[in-house]
C-alpha cells in the first residue's frame, strides 16, 4: 500500500521555488502526471474498504511515517525546523490539492485523516488545506500578490 509514497517530495524545493500563478498550474499539472496515481490509490483504498474511517488512518499513517523516514536527520533524531515548514507548505499547496483534484467522494475523508496525523506526527504542523481552485485564484502574478 502507497510503496515509496514519499517520492511525491522528491521535486519540493524547485516546485515551491518562486512560486506564480503560471508555475504553480504547471508545476500542478507535471506532478499529477507523475504522481497522480498515488492519490487514485489512497481512493481506491477507501472505496474498497469495509471502515473508510480505518482506512483513511491508515492511509495517514502510512504517509505521515514514509515522511517521516525520508526527512528525519540521523544526526538529530527529528525532522529540521526548516524542512518541516517546507513539507508544510508543499503539503497545503500540493499534497492536499492533488488529494482533493481527485474528485472522489472520500478525498475530504482522506485529506481530513492526513491533516490530524500530521498535525499529530511534526511538531509545529497544525496545517489546513483547500483545494487547488482555491489556491490558484488566490494568486494575482504571485501567491497573494506578496514576495
Amino acid at each position: 500500500m502507497l510503496d515509496h509514497v514519499e517520492i511525491v517530495f522528491e521535486n519540493m524545493k524547485p516546485m515551491m521555488k518562486k512560486l506564480k500563478k503560471k508555475n504553480y498550474k504547471s508545476n500542478m499539472e507535471d506532478f499529477l502526471g507523475r504522481y497522480g496515481h498515488y492519490f487514485q490509490e489512497m481512493t481506491i483504498l477507501t472505496e474498497n474498504a469495509d471502515d473508510k474511517e480505518a482506512a483513511a488512518d491508515e492511509i495517514a499513517r502510512t504517509f505521515a511515517e514514509c515522511v517521516e523516514r525520508k526527512f528525519t536527520s540521523p544526526k538529530k533524531g527529528r525532522i529540521d525546523g526548516v524542512v518541516q515548514l517546507d513539507l508544510n507548505f508543499f503539503m497545503i499547496y500540493y499534497i492536499f490539492p492533488a488529494i482533493l483534484k481527485t474528485g472522489h467522494e472520500d478525498a475530504k475523508l482522506i485529506a481530513d485523516h492526513i491533516r490530524d496525523e500530521w498535525s499529530r506526527r511534526f511538531k509545529d504542523s497544525d496545517i489546513q488545506y483547500t483545494d487547488y481552485d482555491s489556491i490558484y485564484s488566490a494568486f494575482r502574478e504571485k501567491i497573494f500578490g506578496l514576495f
